[in-house]
């Protein structure tokens, strides 16, 4: 990354990038969604406390309620009850009928890099270079491997929250600090960014502006006008985005949503995350892909082979498959969760005690608040489960900005959710 000290000049991706920001810069931490309690005494050997000490993820704390019982609607998870495409599937399965079962290239197949960067060429506009893709094992992966990659001990990075949790755990695994540039919410504008809150996060240990967008939970989308200017400061200090564009596909008028890869040259400090789960309806595949700086390709794979050697190539002919073919399954998904977004459009707002619903623009979850339950959302979704045996994840598990909030997940079938919105009206009414 160029910064001026011995133990940061290993000639990083980005050349002649400058570090210093002034001393005046204003940095403010705020409270963790996920609190990192004591770590545990443990008898089988030392743990790293920052590890020991994460809390169990809240979403998991209502769906593991719901173990063992099928009766349950889960709409807490990210994910849709769509099967994944036949001719997907059937790639893969020819694949390992003809035996490719063994190492593959750390990077991903030269084959699934071309057709990767083609799809990015082409829905974005700039020229991707096969030389830019880095496959790899999910979206999540992708995190973990970029923040290995430019985290120090020490450094921090600024998400702007709320925020699916994961990142900011990460952050904290690695010793990281994780700050927060919330978004501001009113009737008027709706979920929205003050681009002042997030620079005075940064100072000169923030290695990284962590972006969502479209945004899980509130779908939130970063205007283009934001992203250039959010792009000029990153590049005038040297601090690296970590845009999360997994859902840009989800969007419900237009192809795609706005994208860093629109306006980033092949030099600029952006890596774009996106993963095969939501727009493929694969999330049980594990595949997820980043978009880079040319010279930060080595680097990364070599953080692969640290961490899990190779995708196996089974996988990664179903990804080329999805990449090449796959656009009628990309339709068929936005149309499944269109559907879900107007019934949810149409019920949830009418529900008891159910106030602040808007409309999603882009993503699949409904962001919504529960009257008389601000300070109890964990509490209230456990009893839905038991009660109601209806699964929504609670706003307290997506960061600052989310307290008070809930998420629900419309993209099921219409009558599933149907009956899902039956549920959760009539445990509302019993609150």
């Amino acid at each position: 990354m160029g910064r001026d000290d011995p133990h940061h000049s290993s000639g990083g991706a980005v050349s002649g990038l400058k570090h210093a920001v002034s001393s005046a810069t204003l940095a403010i931490e705020l409270p963790l969604s996920l609190p990192f309690r004591k770590a545990p005494a443990m008898s089988i050997g030392y743990i790293r406390p920052t590890v020991a000490g994460i809390e169990e993820q809240q979403i998991l704390a209502v769906s593991k309620l719901a173990l063992g019982d099928p009766s349950v609607i889960a709409m807490w998870y990210g994910e849709s009850d769509l099967v994944t495409d036949a001719d997907i599937r059937q790639t893969a399965i020819n694949s390992l009928n003809a035996g490719e079962t063994f190492y593959g290239h750390k990077r991903g197949l030269p084959e699934f890099q071309a057709a990767l960067a083609g799809y990015v060429t082409g829905l974005f506009g700039q020229q991707i270079t096969p030389n830019r893709i880095t496959v790899t094992q999910s979206g999540m992966s992708a995190i973990m491997l970029i923040f290995q990659t430019i985290l120090d001990p020490g450094d921090n990075a600024v998400i702007i929250s709320p925020v699916w949790p994961n990142a900011q755990s990460v952050v904290r695994a690695l010793s990281g600090t994780p700050r927060y540039a919330v978004l501001d919410n009113d009737a008027q504008r709706g979920w929205h960014l003050d681009l002042q809150k997030l620079y005075d996060q940064c100072d000169e240990r923030t290695r990284a502006i962590f972006i969502n967008t479209p945004n899980n939970p509130t779908g939130w989308v970063m205007p283009r006008e934001q992203m250039v200017e959010v792009l000029a400061f990153a590049r005038e200090r040297g601090i690296w985005i970590v845009s999360d564009e997994v859902y840009s596909r989800m969007v419900y008028d237009g192809r795609a949503a706005p994208s860093f890869l629109e306006i980033a040259q092949s030099d600029d400090p952006v890596l774009v995350v996106n993963s095969f789960s939501k727009s493929w309806a694969m999330t049980g595949w594990r595949m997820g892909w980043i978009t880079h700086p040319p010279e930060l390709g080595d680097v990364l794979g070599n953080m692969i082979e640290f961490n899990y050697s190779c995708l196996p190539t089974f996988i990664q002919r179903a990804g080329i498959q999805a990449i090449v073919e796959g656009e009628r399954a990309v339709a068929q998904i936005v149309e499944h969760c269109r559907i879900g977004r107007d019934i949810c459009n149409q019920r949830l707002p009418n529900l008891p005690k159910v106030r602040d619903y808007r409309p999603a623009s882009a993503s699949f979850y409904g962001f919504f608040r529960i009257d008389g339950t601000g300070d109890r959302t964990l509490e209230t979704c456990q009893r839905l489960v038991r009660e109601a045996k209806v699964g929504i994840a609670p706003g307290t598990a997506f960061g600052p900005g989310a307290e008070g909030w809930y998420r629900l997940c419309f993209a099921l079938s219409p009558d599933r959710l149907s009956e899902a919105f039956n549920r959760l009206e009539s445990g509302l009414a019993r609150l």
